[in-house]
């Protein structure tokens, strides 16, 4: 995010050392996705950056809590539809805990930016439209109609490639009427709906008329009534005058040519006589192979969900690492435990002093915002180990205690406390998102028709294994046992190069084990499953009678 930093000073010297703003916007129209999350994140980096060099930053997040609601999100009552065409905090809870629809929905989201150590300055379009702070923006908007109509005009041909510009091309159009353009559109004042059409507007008095199709027709002085929203095209940069913002981040929907972000930067220029931000356009995130989510179908992961089972180092890195218009997935598969095996190799790297420059940069900022570190675990263990112990012990911490202490021989874990909260999210992934039929079973009485059919080769393996345990009871010794059970039956030194026979021998050894001790022929990585079961568990279940 440096060269963005750049770009936004350049563009703060611009203005005559006007002061510095990133800003994010944010429909609470249904669930905030990680997608959503992203429009945050992005200005978010770059306000840190500026903050990291001393200069000072706002970062504004504009909810925009007065839009209408288009549709009843997937998981909500059918009966909502009734609220279509309100403005969002008219419309209820639907969970009967918030002030409004809007609030239901900001609430997690709040949640979630106070654990990623993001700050933001929280602007509600509510309370700024029906407070009167835009009505000398929007009577200048409506006296100017016909010269924002010849902006808009520059580009209603070109078709709209997403569904988000799609909606917004719709609304651009349901302001002209037989009547003129009219880039405001008032909420009726008998059904609440925005399902109206301005058919006057005196530009000396400011009243306006207009119709609803509830069959209502009123009107009202725009310099002294507060009733309605200028549409999304005006509306943006508008506020991007009113709020002095240097930097504002947008999905690809917004970006392309012909786009709300190209018409906003004319509109701006030519209405508003303001400027347009510094601006970058970000991608897509997905969750592991889904396809672009969108907050109207319900059932996406939301930020909080994900801060679950994903450290908020390991979220925020995630958002870092990578240019805004690379998109990405956050997995919620078993690769949840690749990703935290490469931020703790990371780790590694710092601490070794082998990371790249800009490798430092990123982990210092995905720990935590110029303002200090977030909190963290203070014996960070592999989140593949904590999983399988988790998958293992099934909750019970003094199992869980006792295995990771045969995992930290060297210098025991003291508690679970110094496991947390990593211990925790493994925990929740285990629980929430490996399936039931994946999960381990371990055996509660041994396999003794299995066992007495084996061959006088496995027999012998077993025993190798049983006779062994004690010496080897660490992680490490049980990895060189039961790699080297094979070897030492093959009469190889343990150090000796694994060759394809050999290969073949440790596997067969491998589906044996775990058909004895879980009933399947994978699992937990064996020596972390050896070390969860015990000893004496280990052996009730491998002896040969």
């Amino acid at each position: 995010m440096a060269a963005a930093a750049d770009q936004v000073i350049a563009e703060g010297k611009r203005r005559d050392g006007a002061a510095l703003v990133c800003a994010s916007g944010i429909s609470p129209s249904g669930p905030v996705h990680l997608g959503n999350l992203r429009e945050i994140m992005v200005p978010h980096f770059v306000a840190d950056e500026l903050r990291r060099r001393g200069l000072e930053c706002r970062h504004v997040l504009s909810w925009d809590d007065y839009d209408r609601l288009r549709k009843v999100p997937a998981g909500v009552p059918s009966n909502f539809a009734e609220h279509i065409g309100r403005p969002l905090t008219a419309v209820p809870d639907p969970c009967g805990e918030h002030e409004n629809w809007a609030e239901h929905f900001k609430a997690p989201l709040r949640a979630a930016l106070a654990k990623l150590g993001v700050e933001v300055d929280e602007i509600s379009q509510t309370q700024m439209y029906t407070s009167g702070a835009y009505r000398e923006q929007i009577v200048h908007a409506m006296r100017h109609r016909q010269q924002i109509d010849g902006v808009l005009g520059r580009y209603r041909t070109k078709k709209a490639a997403v569904d988000a510009e799609v909606e917004q091309d719709d609304e651009d159009l349901a302001a002209a009427s037989a009547a003129g353009y009219y880039p405001y559109r008032p909420y009726c004042e008998v059904c609440g709906r925005d399902s109206t059409t301005v058919v006057s507007f005196n530009d000396a008095s400011t009243q306006m008329q207009y119709r609803c199709e509830c069959g209502h027709e009123g009107g009202f002085a725009l310099s002294e009534t507060d009733g309605g929203k200028l549409v999304w095209k005006v509306d943006w940069p508008m506020r991007w005058a009113f709020e002095g913002v240097t930097f504002e981040a947008g999905g690809v929907d917004h970006s392309s040519p012909g786009s709300s972000f190209t018409v906003g930067s004319q509109v701006v220029r030519e209405i508003f006589d303001g400027l347009p931000p510094s601006y970058l356009g970000y991608s897509f995130v997905g969750i592991s192979g889904m396809a672009k989510m969108s907050s109207s179908k319900g059932g996406v992961p939301t930020p909080i969900d994900i801060l679950e089972v994903v450290e908020p180092a390991v979220l925020r890195w995630l958002y870092n690492r990578r240019q805004p218009r690379q998109s990405f997935s956050i997995a919620l598969d078993a690769e949840i435990l690749r990703l935290y095996d490469e931020w703790d190799a990371l780790g590694r790297k710092v601490e070794g002093a082998t990371a790249t420059e800009l490798e430092v940069a990123v982990r210092a900022r995905s720990l935590g915002p110029a303002a200090g570190p977030l909190p963290s675990t203070p014996r960070p263990l592999p989140f593949r180990t904590l999983a399988s112990v988790a998958d293992v012990a099934a909750g019970d911490p003094k199992q869980t205690l006792r295995i990771l202490q045969d995992f930290t021989v060297g210098e025991p874990l003291a508690g679970l406390d110094e496991a947390q909260p990593r211990l925790d999210r493994a925990q929740a992934w285990v629980s929430t998102y490996v399936p039931a039929e994946e999960r381990t079973q371990v055996r509660a009485e041994p396999d003794r028709e299995r066992l007495e059919q084996l061959s006088p080769v496995k027999r012998e393996a077993l025993k190798l294994l049983l006779d062994g345990l004690d010496e080897n009871w660490s992680l490490d010794g049980l990895t060189a046992l039961v790699y080297g059970v094979p070897k030492i039956q093959a009469g190889l030194p343990l150090d000796a190069p694994a060759s394809p026979e050999l290969k073949v021998a440790q596997r067969e050894l491998f589906v044996l084990l775990y058909e004895l001790l879980v009933g399947r022929d994978t699992g937990p990585r064996l020596p972390t499953l050896l070390l969860a079961l015990g000893a004496d568990r280990i052996r009730s279940l491998l002896t040969v009678a």
